[in-house]
């Protein structure tokens, strides 16, 4: 079993900035790609940024040149640096890993964890 635990979440004013964390634990396992998801209050889970594990990203329309993702391979730990926050951020905020275990992928999601953006 692995587990995903997300922190950094809280609340910031417009146009301030958020690093979140989401570190992996468990045994015997590696990690391909990762990603950071976001759903808002009435809204579906979209997908923010993803992460491979050679380091190549991808981002959604709605978070390009603000949002940074990165991630520390022997910390089995991703990031997302969040810039120039705007109030229609505001949502609770996943991380996901795509986990390898005995030949096999899983796919894991932490817990979450709120940002708000006060206007």
């Amino acid at each position: 079993q692995v587990q995903l635990v997300e922190s950094g979440g809280g609340l910031v004013q417009a146009g301030g900035s958020l690093r979140l964390s989401c570190v992996a634990s468990g045994s015997s396992f590696s990690i391909n790609a990762m990603g950071w998801s976001r759903q808002a209050p009435g809204k579906q889970r979209e997908l923010v940024a993803t992460i491979t594990s050679d380091g190549s990203t991808n981002y959604a329309d709605s978070v390009k040149g603000r949002f940074t993702i990165f991630r520390h391979n022997t910390k089995n730990t991703v990031y997302l640096q969040m810039n120039s926050l705007k109030p229609e951020d505001t949502a609770v905020y996943y991380c996901n890993a795509e986990v390898i275990q005995s030949r096999s992928s899983y796919d894991y999601w932490g817990q979450g964890t709120q940002v708000t953006v006060s206007s």
